[in-house]
């Protein structure tokens, strides 16, 4: 006689369910035993019956198992995630070393180091910069001065600048600053 092949999927009959659950569970205990003995390896085995009744086998101690499963699966776990986070922090390093390049050859750009292989576009980028740069720090100094002038003031009894002699004050001082940038073509 031969056995069709059994599909997997749930019984519907009671009885039938109870019947393989009892046969399967034996064989699946039988298993592990026989693997235990033949291969020498520690074998737990767990089992909840439908109704809630446990079944169990173990090879040694089932909780020492157990704790042993526990602590392996978390290792693997810290594992797997220092691994995914060291290619991250070797991506982040590798990005950072680039960038970090940049800004140091930028540097060394702004106080003129290394300009005579640069192309008349990149200096000209420079050159903006510079002047940017330049612009912020006089605006920040002429606030400075403007605040210390307004606490001299105070304290020496003298009322303080109206806003608009501040702002024809800052216009006057901004076109009297002197540098020693020249723009255009080098004297000869």
């Amino acid at each position: 006689m031969v056995r069709g092949k059994t599909q997997m999927k749930r019984i519907e009959n009671a009885a039938s369910r109870q019947v393989t659950f009892s046969k399967r569970r034996n064989g699946l205990l039988k298993k592990a035993f026989e693997l235990s003995v033949l291969c020498d390896a520690e074998v737990a085995l767990i089992i909840f019956s439908p109704r809630g009744k446990l079944y169990e086998f173990s090879s040694s101690c089932m909780s020492k198992t157990i704790e042993r499963y526990q602590k392996r699966s978390k290792d693997q776990g810290l594992n797997g995630k220092s691994e995914g986070t060291n290619q991250h922090v070797k991506e982040d390093t590798q990005s950072l070393e680039k960038k970090l390049e940049l800004l140091e050859v930028s540097k060394r750009k702004l106080l003129g180091d290394g300009l005579e292989l640069c192309p008349i576009d990149e200096l000209q980028q420079v050159e903006n910069q510079l002047e940017r740069s330049l612009t912020k720090i006089r605006a920040r100094k002429e606030k400075f001065q403007l605040e210390e002038n307004a606490k001299l003031r105070a304290k020496c009894g003298l009322p303080p600048l109206h806003p608009s002699s501040k702002q024809r004050e800052v216009n006057r001082r901004s076109l009297d600053v002197e540098t020693e940038l020249f723009i255009g073509p080098p004297k000869r």
